[in-house]
């Protein structure tokens, strides 16, 4: 049973979908919510499978919802389902966090198939995920869901370039990597200025995250380039 948290100001629609995906297709439990806030609330109460939201909603609209479910939970599959579909809007809504977009009108079918292979993806990524997962002193980085984790259980959720950045750290910890290698990696590019200041302002968040922590520094090598150390005496 796929348990699916509607986000929809149409009531028409959310009878259309709770109906179809329940009785013609089946295998669903559709919970309703009108606006963002309710889908918030919806959301911390039911903790669904999936969420489905419309982006243009009173109250709260879907991007401010996902991107507050987002502060703390990088792995609940979102899919925008909207006739805001401008490339700008596709890009905007992945940049929050929904992993995937369904243009209105669609028939029940259609979105079952968006649902079922959002999932799909997010089970794939999961059994390959236990190679990326990485100790980072007293944290856990989570690279495939862009998560840093404590201890006590509370979560961080980095944007993908900072996972990114953060894991290629990992994965070299004690070596330096060229600023070059970085800069080709996550901006296409090796040389160009504004790419270059703007790796700089990701190493400064990075480096915040663990200013609790003097076993982790990521180290400045002048003139070469960056490296993470553990276990480094302040």
């Amino acid at each position: 049973m796929i348990k699916l948290l509607l986000v929809e100001d149409d009531a028409n629609l959310c009878y259309m979908v709770k109906s179809s995906l329940e009785d013609l297709i089946g295998g669903y439990e559709v919970i309703i919510a009108s606006n963002g806030k309710e889908g918030l609330d919806a959301w911390k109460e039911h903790r669904p499978d999936i969420i489905v939201a419309d982006i243009e909603m009173p109250v709260m609209d879907g991007r401010e919802m996902v991107a507050k479910i987002r502060e703390i939970d990088g792995d609940t599959p979102v899919l925008f389902a909207s006739a805001l579909v401008t490339p700008k809007d596709v890009i905007d809504g992945y940049q929050i966090g929904a992993n995937n977009y369904i243009k209105k009108p669609f028939i029940a079918e259609e979105i079952d198939a968006h649902i079922r292979g959002v999932l799909s993806m997010k089970e794939g990524a999961r059994s390959k995920n236990q190679s990326r997962v990485y100790a980072v002193g007293n944290l856990q980085l989570d690279a495939e869901h862009c998560l840093l984790k404590s201890a006590d259980g509370k979560k961080k959720t980095l944007t993908p370039r900072e996972a990114g950045i953060l894991e290629l750290f990992c994965e070299n910890k004690g070596e330096v990597i060229r600023r070059e290698a970085i800069l080709s990696r996550f901006w296409e590019t090796e040389d160009d200025f504004f790419a270059s200041r703007s790796l700089d302002v990701f190493v400064t968040k990075l480096r915040k995250l663990f200013s609790d922590d003097p076993s982790v520094e990521i180290r400045t090598v002048r003139g070469v380039g960056l490296m993470l150390v553990e276990n480094c005496q302040g």
